[in-house]
C-alpha cells in the first residue's frame, strides 16, 4: 500500500511538473511574440515618422535660408473663392478670416522683422482708384508688399497707379487686364525689379473658369532687409 501510495504520488509530481513546464514554455513563447510584434511596431513607426517630409513655413517646398523670409501665395478664383497671402506662417490675408475683397489685395509687412503692418483691399471694378494711390504712395522704404488681384483687379487701374506699383519691382503691372490673375511680392525702395510675380491673361480660348483663369500660385524666400 504504501509503494503504491509513493507511486501515485511520484506519478502526480511528475505531471504537475510537466504542465508546469508546458504552461511556462507556451508563456514564454507567447511573451516572445509580444515583444517581438512591440518591437516591430516601435520600429515601423520610427521608420514611419522618418520619412514623413517636414513641413517649412506657410507650407513652401523647402526650407528658407537664414535671415530670409518664407512666403506663399494665390490670386483668388474667379469670383468664388478669394485669394491667401501667408508670410512666416502667419496667413495674413484670406476668406477665412474675411479680410479679402474683390479688386487688388495688399499686404504689408516690416522688411527688417517681417511682421505685418497693414492688409487691405482695393475695389477696381466698382471702387474709385484714389484711395489706392494714396496707399501706395504712403508705403514707407524696407516695407515688403505682397499682391493678389481677385475677380478683377485692373479696370479702374489708371497710369499713375500702375507707375507706383512699377516702382515697387513689378514688370507685369503695365499689362494687367480686366480680370487678369496676378500675385506679386515686391518692396518700398527696392532697386531691381522683383523675382515674386506671376500673371495669366484672361483669355476666353484657354481660361480654366468661365470668364477667368485659373489660379495663380507663387511661394519663395524674401531677405530680411539689413540696416
Amino acid at each position: 500500500m504504501r509503494v503504491a501510495g509513493a507511486a501515485k504520488l511520484v506519478v502526480a509530481v511528475a505531471v504537475f511538473l510537466l504542465t508546469f513546464y508546458v504552461i511556462s514554455q507556451v508563456f514564454e513563447i507567447k511573451m516572445d511574440a509580444s515583444l517581438g510584434n512591440l518591437f516591430a511596431r516601435s520600429a515601423l513607426d520610427t521608420a514611419t515618422r522618418s520619412t514623413k517630409p517636414p513641413r517649412y513655413k506657410c507650407g513652401i517646398s523647402k526650407a528658407c535660408p537664414e535671415k530670409h523670409f518664407a512666403f506663399k501665395m494665390a490670386s483668388g478664383a474667379a469670383n468664388v473663392v478669394g485669394p491667401k497671402i501667408c508670410l512666416e506662417d502667419n496667413v495674413l490675408m484670406s476668406g477665412v478670416k474675411n479680410n479679402v475683397g474683390r479688386g487688388i489685395n495688399v499686404a504689408l509687412a516690416n522688411g527688417k522683422t517681417g511682421e505685418v503692418l497693414d492688409t487691405k483691399y482695393f475695389d477696381m471694378w466698382g471702387g474709385d482708384v484714389a484711395p489706392f494711390i494714396e496707399f501706395l504712395k504712403a508705403i514707407q522704404d524696407g516695407t515688403i508688399v505682397l499682391m493678389g488681384t481677385y475677380d478683377d483687379g485692373a479696370t479702374k487701374l489708371n497710369d499713375e497707379a500702375r507707375r507706383l506699383i512699377a516702382e515697387l519691382g513689378s514688370t507685369s503691372i503695365t499689362n494687367l487686364g480686366f480680370r487678369d490673375n496676378w500675385v506679386f511680392c515686391g518692396g518700398k525702395g527696392i532697386k531691381t525689379k522683383s523675382p515674386f510675380e506671376q500673371h495669366i491673361k484672361n483669355n476666353k480660348d484657354t481660361n480654366k473658369y468661365e470668364g477667368w483663369p485659373e489660379v495663380v500660385e507663387m511661394e519663395g524666400c524674401i531677405p530680411q532687409k539689413q540696416d
